[in-house]
């Protein structure tokens, strides 16, 4: 007869393998909204069936770990509960940045796609999970290229991880050949950013999409980078920005979106975030505000930034015929 202790260990195995062998389904993909039109996607809920763990849910649906736990505070990470209601927060104000090329927008550990169309068909934005540089290991912002892409890389640690490993007792060799063990996964693509080997990449560990656990590189679900692989091509452009508060308009309304970030001594993933900094919102609403007619409810505007789940709210009071301000 099994002990506590032994059922407890089938059971976290169990839940590992279910996270890690949850199915993958198509990028969350919407038709790119018409100039002066900055939100796509809707919030969704869903039921959790008996043995599903809130990251598995997330895989399923396109949504990274912070984003899913932020959207979820009350539900357990790895029993949520047979129906257990679900939020799945997939509505999204688009970055402040050229709809040209691949987005990054750090703050939200997320990356936009903004594919080609053909003659005739209507333009989409593509969005994806993504894991990015811990505190001291940070991923550059800034206007980038995609130089190169490889199938099936080896991976050779930099100096750098190879001397904190050694550190820590876990010492890596000098090269990582392809297969389970890399890191890399089976797909990489190289950045045109000087001083260092930043990629995008696929990762042999899914659980830690959608948290600050890299070295610099940008980190995604293994279905998601092999999907990017085969239709963005080298030389295409990267954008990374770090934009806490997203601010964009929809249907006549002011909306915003509020994420948290690391305090500045913070060092790893784990370590507590806090909201952004009102002035954020500020600037992002400034570069919003002259488009629309309506005035900014700030209660409203406090709330969302104090909170920072990463779903994008209303801060617009009724439309006014009179020039709006944050001053109102």
């Amino acid at each position: 007869m099994l002990t506590r202790k032994g059922r407890s260990i089938i059971n976290i195995g169990w839940l590992i393998g279910w996270l890690l062998l949850s199915p993958p389904v198509a990028a969350l993909s919407f038709p790119l909204p018409p100039p002066g039109v900055d939100v796509v996607g809707q919030i969704k809920r869903v039921e959790a069936e008996r043995e599903e763990t809130l990251l598995a849910l997330g895989r399923q649906h396109g949504i990274g770990y912070e984003e899913m736990r932020r959207a979820n505070p009350s539900v357990d990470v790895w029993l949520p509960g047979a129906g257990t209601e679900i939020v799945i927060p997939s509505r999204y104000v688009l970055p402040d940045a050229p709809r040209e090329g691949v987005v990054v927008n750090i703050a939200e550990m997320r990356l936009y796609y903004y594919p080609d169309a053909a003659d005739g068909e209507v333009r989409q934005v593509e969005t994806y999970p993504i894991s990015v540089g811990r505190m001291d290991w940070s991923t550059p912002l800034g206007e980038s290229r995609i130089t190169e892409k490889t199938e099936d890389p080896y991976w050779f640690p930099p100096q750098s991880i190879l001397t904190e490993r050694a550190q820590q007792g876990r010492p890596l060799p000098d090269a990582v050949p392809p297969g389970p063990q890399n890191p890399l996964g089976r797909h990489k693509m190289r950045l045109s950013i000087p001083g260092g080997a930043y990629l995008i990449h696929g990762t042999n560990e899914p659980r830690g999409i959608g948290m600050r656990v890299t070295h610099g590189c940008i980190r995604m679900f293994p279905e998601d980078v092999e999907s990017l692989f085969n239709r963005v091509p080298s030389g295409a452009q990267v954008s990374i920005v770090n934009q806490p508060v997203k601010a964009g308009w929809a249907t006549g309304r002011l909306l915003i979106e509020a994420h948290p970030v690391l305090p500045p001594e913070a060092e790893n993933a784990y370590d507590p975030m806090k909201p952004p900094p009102m002035r954020d919102a500020v600037k992002a609403i400034a570069a919003m505000i002259d488009r629309g007619p309506a005035r900014v409810d700030h209660q409203q505007l406090a709330q969302v930034v104090d909170t920072a789940s990463g779903m994008p709210a209303v801060i617009s009071r009724d439309a006014r015929p009179s020039r709006i301000g944050l001053a109102q």
